[in-house]
């Protein structure tokens, strides 16, 4: 009996009834395997051989299949036709999609594949040119970029999920595992519910590769730094417990694993994630060795010195209280006397480039304390600010602008002096990461007093000298920076009040 008269007869994958069209087994027979990631495809394909499915495949997975021993059919067997343009050309073919797209639940389809001597396909095992991997690289052009971009692999995924009723789809080498345990558990058939997981993954798998592709070119001589369109796609890197409220669900999307990896401590929450964001931009800011320690997005301290410890001990005394539960961040490795004294307290989160000798051993002590390595340069990093508003996103690209001598002109007659423009520089990279309306008072090494997030500038000018004096700080002479809107004196002669 050949297949198309086997799906013509009664069997346990096959039904006209409606409402039992979600109960069904599929049974697989026939599998179509075109794969640029090869990892556990022999396996797999092995696998489905024990089940007496027949395989075809393409080019470069065709030959690995059979140096395998394999048992294999090219698709230019089953097409009748070769592989042209430089392998551009291979899977688009009547013979291929049609036996994907077949609704071998319809008389009219299967009259067709019969008239046509098209055999369905039951399975297409496929992932795509890695576009991704190649525009990553130093120096790609556009024509090594264009050369890796798929065009027959994502026709027969999205063709696959649309006839998800009766062809398998799996673009994911991590789903294999889970597969061949259904095949064996079912004797070599699928679930329904199986198959409509596999096909939300693989639309989303290429959803994500159009648009990266997109992205791509849209960076490319483009008058503006910001898109036309905005596409989104990133996939989940790490379901979080909760969100800013314990009732809010969130999750964490994209790359930011690759930049800070955890080597220690309880799962981040988003707060911390945020937290960490904010500390990491800030420390970036600076050249000599810097501790920065931010609680609720905002920074309590910041200082710079000789050694990193004098650093921490300045920017911890800027606020003691506030840096209680905090979240530290410091540019260089972190040394044993540093991480001594960051221990003393109750400490968050603690992020570095790297840990010396012990450091970590005397830091994992305390088993909640998450301890993160940066473990990428994040002043190289590209980045939009984006913000949900209702119905849409606002979109800017990130304040990359650093502040510098060079850049600076002198607006009041008297010119400040050496010590004091080093003060004022460094208030305003201060400045920059705190919430409007922010006011920040600071030596040329380290800050006073910080008055963040407050409707008033004057309020802020205020709370900063307040957090000063409570910290025993001597604001006389010192310099302050603010990105507040200063239509009258009041917030200047508040900030003369106090010492700047």
């Amino acid at each position: 009996m050949d297949t198309l008269t086997q799906l013509k007869t009664p069997v346990t994958n096959q039904t006209t009834a409606r409402d039992a069209k979600e109960e069904v087994l599929l049974h697989v027979r026939r599998a179509l395997i075109s794969v640029s990631d090869k990892r556990g495809i022999v396996e797999l394909a092995k696998v489905l051989r024990q089940f007496g499915v027949e395989i075809i495949s393409t080019g470069g997975t065709h030959q690995t299949l059979k140096e395998a021993g394999v048992a294999v059919k090219s698709v230019s067997e089953v097409t009748g036709f070769p592989e042209i343009l430089d392998g551009r050309v291979k899977t688009l073919h009547p013979a291929i999609h049609a036996g994907i797209l077949a609704a071998t639940d319809n008389p009219l389809h299967l009259k067709q594949l019969h008239e046509h001597h098209i055999e369905p396909i039951d399975l297409v095992v496929a992932n795509l040119y890695p576009f991704e991997q190649t525009i990553a690289r130093e120096n790609v052009t556009l024509e090594q970029a264009i050369e890796q971009i798929d065009v027959g692999g994502p026709t027969m995924v999205r063709a696959a999920a649309k006839n998800h009723r009766h062809t398998v789809v799996v673009v994911n080498p991590d789903r294999y595992q889970s597969l061949t345990e259904e095949l064996a558990k079912n004797n070599g058939a699928v679930s329904f519910q199986t198959r409509f997981e596999l096909a939300r993954e693989a639309f989303q798998h290429t959803a994500t590769y159009d648009t990266m592709i997109a992205s791509y070119f849209s960076g490319l001589h483009s008058n503006t730094a910001l898109p036309d369109v905005v596409t989104l796609s990133m996939k989940r890197s790490d379901a979080l417990r909760y969100g800013e409220n314990p009732h809010q669900l969130a999750a964490l999307y994209g790359k930011f694993n690759t930049y800070f990896q955890k080597l220690h401590g309880k799962e981040l929450s988003y707060n911390n994630i945020l937290d960490i964001n904010a500390a990491a931009l800030l420390c970036a800011e600076f050249e000599k060795p810097t501790a920065v320690i931010v609680k609720h997005n905002n920074p309590c301290g910041v200082g710079s010195g000789e050694t990193l410890l004098e650093a921490y001990k300045k920017a911890f005394a800027t606020d003691t209280k506030s840096a209680f539960g905090g979240i530290v961040c410091v540019n260089r490795s972190l040394d044993a006397a540093t991480a001594g004294a960051i221990n003393e307290i109750f400490t968050e989160v603690v992020v570095a480039p790297s840990y010396a000798d012990g450091v970590l051993d005397l830091l994992m002590k305390k088993r909640d304390r998450r301890l993160i390595q940066q473990v990428i340069d994040i002043r190289s990093a590209k980045a939009f600010d984006v913000r949900g508003v209702i119905g849409g996103l606002l979109l800017q690209d990130q304040d990359q602008h650093r502040i510098t001598r060079e850049g600076l002109s002198v607006a009041t007659r008297r010119k400040p002096e050496e010590e004091e423009l080093e003060a004022l520089i460094f208030a305003w990279r201060v400045a920059k990461h705190v919430k409007s309306n922010a006011i920040v008072y600071t030596r040329k090494d380290r800050t006073l007093g910080i008055g963040a997030g407050q409707m008033s500038r004057v309020d802020s000018a205020k709370i900063a000298v307040m957090k000063a004096t409570e910290a025993g700080l001597d604001l006389a002479g010192c310099a302050v920076a603010s990105d507040a809107f200063f239509p009258f004196a009041d917030g200047l002669l508040e900030a003369v009040k106090g010492g700047a």
